[in-house]
């Protein structure tokens, strides 16, 4: 049997502020777009290349909103893999992209944690090949 994750679901605030945030400041991919309702739309949008995708989920209440940034209670939510660690960490610097941790050598590769747009926490990783 072989099984993959698709996607995964991320609250955002606003669509088209996650839109920008994620295709102009980390350089995803804007997959879809697709109007559902007046006020919901099915938003998905993944890393070059990747098979996994983040569908952009509006909050649509208060309890929704309440979580934003913190769907991993304050951990580490994301791991982006890079086949270039300092350029992805310098290029995402130069756009304002805030890194709460510096770069580290680890056993598994070179590393780093960032904040999205919202405070999720991402880990940019370079493995070791």
């Amino acid at each position: 049997m072989k099984q993959q994750l698709g996607q995964i679901t991320l609250l955002v605030g606003d669509y088209d502020e996650a839109i920008s945030y994620y295709t102009q400041t980390l350089g995803f991919e804007l997959l879809e777009d697709t109007p559902m309702s007046e006020t919901k739309r099915w938003v998905s949008v993944s890393p070059p290349g990747s098979a996994c995708h983040l569908l952009l989920a509006k909050a649509a209440n208060e309890a929704q909103e309440k979580q934003i940034g913190i769907q991993a209670g304050g951990r580490v939510m994301f791991f982006l893999y890079t086949d270039d660690f300092y350029r992805d960490y310098e290029n995402y610097r130069s756009k304002g992209v805030e890194f709460i941790r510096e770069p580290s050598v680890e056993p598994y590769g070179i590393v780093s944690v960032f904040k999205d747009l919202y405070g999720n926490l991402w880990d940019l990783i370079q493995p070791v090949q």
